[in-house]
């Protein structure tokens, strides 16, 4: 007999928690596997992350230590897209807005033709048991390289990515430097999300969201530093879609315990759970959950309340 997510959390049931349905709409492509799976694809295995690490430098140096030689191959980066799909699947997610970095057409001799077609049939392959809502991912990196900006334009006239995100070293670009590609995404009707105050301020998640138009925010948590752009965001319906364990292993909070997404929810922020990097933070959607109610942060109903909420979007 099924029982109910309330139920399931209270018992410790992950087999029932993942049954659930759930959404995920933070997760990177690159990265959104279990590190296991990759092991598996290589044949041997790999120093898995430290617990803590310090902020997305040090994330990036195991990154770059670890794993970019074996992610950053064609073949591999299809791979760990099309499992990380699978991971989505078996944890319950029914929908994914996984974010594909605009650099993978660098990949394909015909550049964002072959993208496309991998998408495409990526989506189909599982239509029938989640919908796959493929987001341009641009790194503030590359704010500056116009050939690569003249892409991610390109890009959004395909008609394939539904949302586009901004994301890396937040201090790498301000936010103007992408306003005309954001304001491209608007009139194609995408959904405008960015990484911003993961480890910044209140006010910059503001701005941010002003100048970009933003309808979502990666991360966010530096809000709760103010009530009033907590009301702010509140009251112009701005989501925060929140990845916990990756904020705890990156030092943006100490633990679970600490974590603000308490403050943000009590001050009627709207937000979501997910999984940002499964290869690196190794926790799914539902593991996600069942952590914060272990950490007494909120009660099961009160989880079972954002679940829910996560799904109004199918409606």
């Amino acid at each position: 007999m099924s029982i109910n997510f309330v139920e399931a959390l209270s018992t410790d049931n992950l087999t029932a928690m993942k049954a659930a349905p759930k959404t995920d709409v933070h997760s990177h492509a690159f990265l959104s596997t279990r590190l296991e799976n990759l092991e598996r694809w290589v044949g041997h295995p790999l120093k898995h992350p430290p617990f803590k690490m310090k902020g997305l430098e040090g994330m990036m140096a195991y990154v770059n230590e670890i794993l970019s030689h074996h992610i950053i191959t064609p073949e591999s980066f299809k791979f760990v897209a099309s499992s990380g799909v699978r991971d989505a699947i078996q944890d319950g997610v029914v929908m994914l807005e996984m974010s594909f970095d605009i650099r993978m057409a660098e990949y394909y001799p015909d550049a964002l033709v072959g993208a496309q077609v991998f998408l495409e049939a990526l989506a189909e392959q599982y239509g029938a048991q989640i919908d796959l809502r493929p987001e341009l991912g641009f790194p503030r990196t590359h704010a500056n390289d116009p050939k690569l900006m003249a892409l991610a334009h390109e890009a959004l006239e395909l008609g394939v990515f539904q949302s586009i995100d901004l994301y890396s070293y937040q201090e790498a670009c301000a936010p103007e430097a992408v306003k005309p590609l954001y304001r491209k995404a608007r009139e194609a009707e995408m959904k405008l999300k960015a990484h911003v105050g993961e480890f910044g301020g209140a006010e910059e998640v503001r701005r941010t969201v002003e100048v970009l138009d933003l309808d979502e925010i990666q991360h966010g948590i530096g809000a709760a530093e103010s009530v009033e752009v907590m009301r702010w965001l509140s009251e112009n319906q701005i989501q925060l879609n929140v990845c916990p364990t990756s904020n705890v292993m990156l030092n943006a909070v100490p633990d679970l315990t600490s974590h603000p997404i308490r403050i943000l929810f009590h001050n009627g922020v709207s937000v979501t759970i997910n999984t940002d990097d499964l290869m690196i933070f190794g926790q799914s959607v539902s593991e996600e959950y069942r952590n914060l109610y272990r950490a007494g942060v909120f009660s099961a109903e009160e989880l079972d309340s954002i679940r829910r909420a996560s799904l109004e979007v199918l409606n």
